[in-house]
């Protein structure tokens, strides 16, 4: 019996093109997902990072009270506020256009590349701040140790940056080509 699932008569690149079609929002959500608890923890090293920069003294004066890492902080907040702005813009997308919508794949790609790179950045320079005590387990260190270690495991998941970015772009290109042949 032949029915609507028999796939003997179509070739195996239509089946994974209709099946691909038919993931790509589900990915969408997944990677605004990622984006979400991503921020989070960059946020928290920021955070985390404040808070030890007032306690701690070297050389006789607060760490805040460097301007090295006064710039460190400022470079970290800038990041994370980018970031912020950049996920409640698609956020506010998802929840207009429709989670279905085909169209926010390439922004939630490229929402998830820019929110996992501030992670990184954010945990490299939170562990910097920190210096030995973001190596060591438990202690005024641990959170920053632990987001240190496992930031790369927000990156790969739902597609790796350069895949992410090729996704977004190509999206990109073609919705102007689209717009451009119209006028």
């Amino acid at each position: 019996m032949r029915g609507k699932f028999d796939f003997s008569t179509r070739r195996f690149s239509d089946i994974i093109n209709t099946n691909i079609r038919l993931m790509q929002p589900i990915y969408a959500i997944r990677r605004w997902g990622i984006s979400t608890d991503a921020l989070r923890n960059a946020r928290v090293c920021l955070e985390e990072s404040m808070r030890y920069a007032h306690k701690r003294k070297t050389f006789g004066k607060r760490l805040i009270d460097h301007p090295v890492i006064r710039l460190k902080l400022a470079h970290m907040a800038r990041q994370v506020e980018a970031s912020q702005a950049m996920l409640e813009s698609v956020t506010y997308q998802l929840c207009t256009l429709g989670k279905e919508d085909a169209s926010l794949g390439g922004p939630c790609a490229l929402l998830k590349a820019q929110i996992t790179q501030t992670y990184d950045y954010c945990a490299r320079e939170a562990a910097q701040i920190f210096g030995g005590l973001a190596y060591t387990r438990g202690g005024q260190g641990d959170k920053v140790e632990r987001m240190y270690r496992e930031n790369k495991g927000f990156a790969i998941p739902g597609g790796s940056e350069e895949i992410m970015l090729d996704l977004g772009i190509r999206q990109a290109v073609r919705r102007y080509e689209a717009t451009d042949k119209s006028k």
